[in-house]
């Protein structure tokens, strides 16, 4: 480094959130000296205009090169003091941004002594790092305008859109034969009162008219490589075996046995090798012939069908996109058998089911299996808040929306049947904002709730065709024990990740939480986002959602991606890893190593083949730093030295 360093240092009072239990002045006071810094002081608010001005003022007035301002998070305000070296004139990237408050006063708030010489160190430590840092350049990549939908219900459609009125070209790829998801299956959906696939049959209106949307359906990624802004994937498109809708097809089902359980009605009922759109409105219109259950007899009456096609040949397609939304979903809890009676008595059923079961009722009175349904009891939290033993998976989450779904369930079999009995087994009722007025107008009207102690769950006996719940009422003064006689048990299960979506994550390199959803960057700070650059997330893929939550994330989602590719050339940070070809000794543990494939292998002129990291798609993690034999990969902005100095700065002693 040539030029002298210059350092002007920039401690926050924070209006008392530091200054209350660091004392700032002796901060001050303790590196005002330190080799380097020109300007050290005392700030009220550092984010103030009037703060921002002065250290603006000060840049130009002692020619300073560096910058460190000691406060809040780096998350909260980092950017603002990378703005304010630009401003001045100096390369955003030679500003250095010290965290006292999370790390020293709010961390010690019982020792301010100790959090003040906490706060030196951190400093001192800030100021060795600024010794040498270099000035670095953004990362430019060019973007593809075209965004990958991965996700054919209401999150995928619903991001698909906004992304499309955005301007950009937007590919969906489903791998169920029909968009809708599982939304189009809910018999109702809250506040609009509208069944499920009216909705869904809406948002496939919509896109329908959109001349820049494709819909690839009965497909999956098969691979995915390339970076943000540039991505390459390929898609696998099974066949469907129709060619088009014949006219008689109806008649050529009517021929086909009904012996697979239906996917769309959770099994009550039976559907033929051939599958329908199954709701109206449904995409595409073609019909889908699950040829793994279709003999030769069936295929032999397919045969009157114009427009089969038994040669049809799976298809990948490849395509080059600028982002990514993943809107997987989710799938309801399967309850074990015996579960609170399930699989042993016909007539526990679970939430998902009973909806279809609504669906499928064209009368005034519940019927189930040929006979009426007077009296239901629904058991709440199966599938949710589970507690662990032993070495089992359990989900130990609230699944959040099953309160309310029960709820307002049970109020739409009040309205649609008469003559209904009512009762709420449950654990604890969760029904937040706006979704507590549904609590009130079921009491009203007549609904029953028992609460029962999660150790001591409701148990489900058969009787003589019909069923008894018998549980613990935690609502009476003695907590008695009750037993009531009911022709229904509705399981109120939760959500859980899809099954069989492990391989799709690995293809793009997604992470999930302890729950197993995928996970994203910050809860609050980057709700959408992952730690893949270019890659976001909407609705239950995530966790448990409704579907106002699903819709808002979708959009949210979109938002992201449209702010990505909507631009020519992206600017990307720059603190990535970079090799140094002449100490690379080419061990590969780099490449092994690095869990985002950034790191290749390239031919240097006069070297050789040696590593050479992809800046567009290097996270700056440091793993590859921490295994390289020979040091010959660095991180731009956070060098080995870098650290030592900052090591060595902290360790020194302080006195006050």
């Amino acid at each position: 480094m040539s030029e002298e360093v210059r350092i002007g240092v920039y401690v926050c009072h924070c209006g008392g959130n530091i200054s209350d239990y660091v004392d700032v002045k002796k901060v001050v006071e303790a590196i005002k000296d330190e080799p380097g810094v020109v300007v050290a002081k005392d700030v009220m608010f550092a984010c103030a205009d009037s703060s921002q001005n002065e250290m603006i003022e000060d840049i130009k007035k002692y020619n300073l090169n560096r910058l460190i301002v000691a406060s809040c998070s780096p998350k909260l305000h980092e950017l603002t003091f990378r703005g304010v070296a630009a401003r001045a004139g100096l390369n955003k990237y030679t500003y250095y941004h010290a965290n006292i408050r999370e790390q020293s006063s709010w961390a010690h708030t019982d020792d301010k002594e100790g959090a003040t010489i906490k706060a030196i160190r951190h400093v001192r430590a800030a100021i060795a790092y600024a010794r040498l840092a270099e000035p670095l350049e953004s990362i430019k990549t060019s973007t593809v305008s075209k965004v990958l939908v991965i996700g054919g219900g209401i999150a995928g459609l619903r991001a698909a859109l906004d992304l499309a009125d955005a301007g950009l070209s937007v590919y969906i790829v489903e791998k169920d034969p029909f968009v809708g998801g599982r939304a189009a299956q809910l018999s109702s959906i809250y506040p609009s009162g509208k069944k499920g696939y009216e909705i869904v049959s809406e948002l496939i209106n919509e896109v329908l008219k959109r001349e820049n949307i494709m819909i690839y359906t009965n497909a999956e990624i098969k691979e995915l490589s390339g970076y943000v802004g540039n991505f390459e994937v390929k898609i696998r498109i099974k066949p469907r075996y129709f060619k088009g809708r014949c006219d008689n097809i109806e008649e050529i089902i009517s021929k086909l046995p009904k012996n697979i359980p239906d996917e769309f009605n959770y099994g009550l009922t039976k559907r033929t090798p051939v599958r329908v759109p199954p709701y109206p409105g449904a995409y595409p219109e073609i019909p889908h012939l699950d040829i793994e259950n279709c003999d030769n007899k069936c295929m032999e009456v397919l045969k009157e069908c114009d427009k089969i096609d038994f040669e049809m040949k799976e298809e990948t397609i490849t395509l080059k996109i600028g982002a990514i939304v993943v809107a997987t979903g989710f799938d309801p809890y399967d309850p074990k058998e015996g579960e609170f009676g399930y699989g042993s008595y016909d007539n526990v059923i679970t939430l998902p089911q009973l909806h279809r079961l609504i669906e499928l009722n064209k009368t005034e009175k519940l019927i189930y299996n040929g006979k009426e349904i007077k009296r239901v009891a629904f058991i709440y939290c199966v599938g949710s808040r589970q507690t662990k033993r032993g070495e089992e998976e359990v989900n130990e989450y609230c699944s959040r929306y099953c309160c309310k779904a029960a709820i307002y369930a049970s109020l739409n079999l009040l309205k649609r049947f008469n003559g209904l009995k009512i009762y709420h087994f449950f654990r604890d009722i969760r029904t937040y904002g706006r979704e507590e007025l549904l609590y009130e107008e079921a009491s009203k009207n007549g609904v029953i709730f028992i609460k029962y102690d999660e150790n001591d769950p409701p148990k489900v006996i058969g009787d003589e065709g019909r069923l008894i719940v018998k549980s613990k009422d935690l609502l009476t003064p003695l907590e008695e024990e009750i037993e009531i006689p009911v022709d229904m048990v509705v399981l109120v299960t939760g959500m859980v990740p899809r099954k069989n979506n492990e391989e799709l994550y690995k293809i793009l390199k997604l992470s999930t939480s302890r729950d197993r959803f995928l996970l994203e960057v910050h809860p609050k700070l980057k709700p959408v986002e992952t730690a893949i650059t270019g890659i976001f997330i909407a609705g239950a893929c995530q966790a448990p959602k409704d579907t106002i939550e699903t819709l808002s994330s979708a959009s949210a989602a979109a938002s992201k991606a449209a702010t990505l590719t909507m631009v020519k050339t992206l600017e990307l940070e720059p603190f990535v890893a970079h090799v140094d070809p002449e100490k690379c000794e080419l061990s590969k543990l780099c490449i092994d190593e690095c869990e985002y494939g950034a790191i290749e292998i390239k031919e240097y002129e006069g070297i050789g083949k040696k590593a050479w990291v992809n800046e567009a798609k290097c996270k700056g993690c440091g793993a590859c730093v921490a295994v390289c034999p020979t040091e010959a990969i660095q991180l731009k902005g956070l060098s080995n030295r870098q650290i030592r100095e900052m090591i060595v700065a902290m360790g020194k002693e302080v006195k006050i």
